[in-house]
């Protein structure tokens, strides 16, 4: 009676795992969406979209954690759909209502902060096992991105058009592409265990961010991430004074033992 052959276990480790790269593909729809909304100039609509795109994105890493389905392959995936989500759709984005009709100036905006998203990725990818996890190196494209389509929301909401306020755009979307590329620690909450119990209290500071955001999306959505974007340049210049004093004194002359 001829054997059935056995599965072997390396062919069955490369199967995908479908419940977190659920999150990644659906994160990776609402950037698609952004795109093709930005084309049809409905701006809002694309940088709701991002924002959409950006809670996915956070969803994606929690449930493979939660659920130990950590994966090369989800991982990669991962970075490609945030280069569509958080680098090439917010400078699509904003190049669309803001920067077109600047010129030269307002591709190389749009491009400084899409090349950013890019080099943020691959570093953030080849330094994942050697840098502190507590931080990111760097402002992370998701806050970017949520910065940039922030302000064309804001703006919209307010009545703004695109032309009012395009020197502010070009300048905040080069800050937000050059600051992802930079050694300015960002707080980055991957030592928050969901599955531990918390305080009464925290349960309660949910809520009420949750009743905040509800009055003005835009607007305070807009300014926790314009505060996150700010929060990294304060560690750094809070750092450096710390590190000096930790150092101590290196102006005394060496002295005999």
């Amino acid at each position: 009676m001829p054997r059935t052959p056995l599965i072997n276990p390396e062919r069955r480790r490369r199967g995908i795992y479908l419940l977190p790269n659920l999150f990644t593909t659906a994160a990776l729809f609402a950037g698609f969406y952004a795109i093709v909304q930005a084309m049809n100039l409905r701006f809002e609509a694309a940088a709701v979209a991002i924002f959409v795109a950006m809670v996915l994105d956070g969803l994606d890493g929690r449930v493979a954690r939660l659920t130990r389905t950590q994966s090369e392959f989800g991982a990669q995936y991962d970075s490609l759909s945030d280069m569509v989500s958080f680098g090439a759709a917010p400078a699509l984005v904003v190049y669309e209502w803001a920067l077109k009709d600047m010129g030269k100036i307002g591709w190389i905006a749009a491009f400084i902060y899409c090349a950013g998203a890019a080099l943020r990725l691959a570093r953030f990818n080849t330094n994942i096992d050697v840098v502190d996890k507590r931080f990111f190196q760097g402002m992370p494209s998701p806050a970017a991105a949520a910065l940039v389509a922030g302000m064309v929301w804001v703006g919209i909401d307010n009545g703004f058009s695109g032309d009012q306020l395009r020197w502010l755009a070009c300048g905040l979307t080069m800050f937000a592409g050059l600051t992802m590329v930079s050694n300015v620690p960002y707080y980055s909450g991957k030592e928050i265990n969901l599955r531990r119990s918390v305080p009464f209290i925290v349960i309660l500071g949910v809520m009420l961010a949750f009743a905040l955001i509800s009055i003005d999306p835009a607007l305070v959505l807009f300014m926790l991430f314009v505060a996150y974007s700010g929060s990294g340049y304060v560690m750094l210049l809070t750092r450096r004074p710390r590190a000096k004093a930790d150092a101590g004194p290196t102006d005394e002359p060496p002295t005999d033992g």
